[in-house]
C-alpha cells in the first residue's frame, strides 16, 4: 500500500476538483432557491463533496413534501 500526499497529486486534477464542487454548488443553490429551500445551506454543503450533497438535496429538498418545509 502506498501513502500519497496531497502534493504528489498533479494540480490539473486539483482544479477538476475544484470546478466539479463550484459546479454543484452552484445548481443545489439555484434550484434550492427556485423551490422555496434554505438556499445558502445547500450551496455550502455543495462545496464540500460530491456526489453526496447531490444526493441528500434529491432525497430531503425534493422527495419531501414542501409544507413540511414551510414554516406556520
Amino acid at each position: 500500500m502506498t501513502n500519497t500526499h496531497p502534493s504528489d497529486v498533479p494540480f490539473y486534477l486539483w482544479v477538476i476538483l475544484a470546478a466539479i464542487l463550484f459546479t454543484q454548488s452552484t445548481i443545489l443553490f439555484i434550484n434550492a432557491r427556485r423551490n422555496g429551500h434554505n438556499y445558502w445551506l445547500w450551496g455550502m454543503i455543495g462545496l464540500l463533496n460530491f456526489p453526496t450533497a447531490t444526493l441528500l438535496y434529491l432525497i430531503f429538498a425534493k422527495r419531501m413534501p414542501r409544507r413540511l418545509w414551510k414554516r406556520q
